[in-house]
């Protein structure tokens, strides 16, 4: 799960790490009070969206007085922004945040991530902060310092000290740069964070070390834990068919193809998008339905399918071990029936009560094709489709 910038600078602040002051808006009303309350010289205007490359997509602003906070305030809001992180789509700004500008004499770049290849969290830093750090990782990685962290031990002073001076960071600053990791990654572990990035990190004029950005993504899996991060949800920012799904317990991502997929498994899912790209399809979806679906989740998870206009078939794919055939064929039926089905639909089952779940599907009067395997139910949909 993301948060807006505005809400990862509320947790930072929290723990001790220098954010500048700044108010979120919903309208150019509201923006232009932010802005004399703040009462800074000059007053920076940001779209949120949860997205990165907002500056270079003109989705960050810099006012110098209250006409050009409301100005750019009426600019932004209501605007669709398109990112290198949005898709072609964009995603429309429905608030910004108003915050004090800040007098930067270097951009940095820190985040924490953690790191699958070792299964520890891992600091990363470098001094070539700012917009283009992702040309920074693929063109000059040796510009990016790590620091693998020890779980028991957590982030020690000496490993912050060794990337503040990786990151030439003027030595003046170095404590305050370590308690700013430090600060940091106790924020990261104790919310059950999955990533934070603060691009850019600056040292500014008065010789503090602040975040001008942040962004956090929380492990879903520990969002029960955190009724806090959990009222930061912002569902105006998600895939209405993800949303959906979630409450369904259905894991499900919604892709840019025109072949629906229902799939018992996270890795037969994958593997049946792949066959279905390569016998030249394009899938709609990822959706894993679990070992252990009911007749209720199978059928909402065809409803959600089918609630994308760009699907123009579905192919349900189930292996029944724990999950058994008839029950999908259940789901399959009463759903089909509710949403009143117009699309090519190809059924492959194999497993535990196949032949009850063929039977049912055969004598539902519903225009069902069966597939023999993965690869035949694959070809099959791909020609009905295209």
């Amino acid at each position: 799960m993301n948060i807006h910038e505005y809400q990862g600078k509320q947790l930072l602040r929290q723990y001790g790490v220098a954010v500048p002051n700044g108010i979120v808006a919903f309208s150019p009303e509201e923006a232009v009070k932010a802005a004399k309350e703040l009462g800074s010289a000059v007053t920076v205007v940001k779209a949120q969206i949860h997205a990165g490359g907002r500056g270079k997509a003109g989705g960050v602003k810099i006012a110098k007085n209250l006409d050009e906070v409301r100005e750019y305030a009426k600019e932004l809001l209501g605007k669709v922004l398109v990112t290198h992180q949005t898709g072609p789509e964009g995603k429309e700004v429905k608030r910004i945040y108003i915050e004090e500008g800040s007098d930067i004499q270097k951009e940095y770049y820190i985040g924490l991530v953690l790191d699958r290849a070792t299964s520890r969290v891992t600091l990363m830093g470098s001094e070539e902060g700012g917009m283009d750090i992702e040309e920074v990782a693929a063109n000059t990685p040796e510009r990016l310092f790590y620091e693998e962290i020890d779980p028991v031990v957590g982030l020690t002073g000496f490993q912050a000290r060794r990337m503040a001076f990786n990151m030439n960071i003027p030595a003046k600053l170095v404590n305050k740069a370590v308690k700013f990791m430090m600060g940091l990654y106790k924020v990261y572990v104790e919310k059950d964070a999955a990533i934070v990035e603060i691009n850019p990190l600056v040292v500014t004029g008065d010789d503090q070390v602040i975040a001008l950005d942040a962004k956090f993504n929380f492990d879903a899996n520990a969002l029960y834990r955190h009724p806090e991060i959990m009222e930061m949800r912002d569902y105006d920012e998600e895939d209405a068919k993800e949303i959906e799904a979630s409450k369904y317990d259905l894991s499900y991502i919604s892709l840019d193809g025109n072949i629906g997929c229902m799939v018992n498994g996270a890795g037969l899912a994958m593997a049946t998008m792949d066959t279905i790209s390569y016998y030249g399809g394009s899938p709609a979806n990822f959706l894993d339905v679990g070992g252990g679906a009911t007749a209720e989740k199978v059928t909402e998870a065809f409803k959600i399918i089918l609630s994308d206009k760009n699907v123009k078939g579905i192919f349900v794919n189930i292996f029944g071990g724990i999950m058994k055939c008839d029950v999908i064929a259940e789901g399959v039926i009463i759903a089909a029936k509710e949403v009143g089905l117009q699309v090519p639909l190809v059924v492959r089952l194999e497993g535990t009560n196949v032949d009850l779940g063929k039977k049912m599907l055969n004598e539902s009067g519903l225009n069902i094709i069966a597939a023999d395997s993965m690869a035949d139910g694959a070809q099959k949909i791909v020609k009905l489709v295209g």
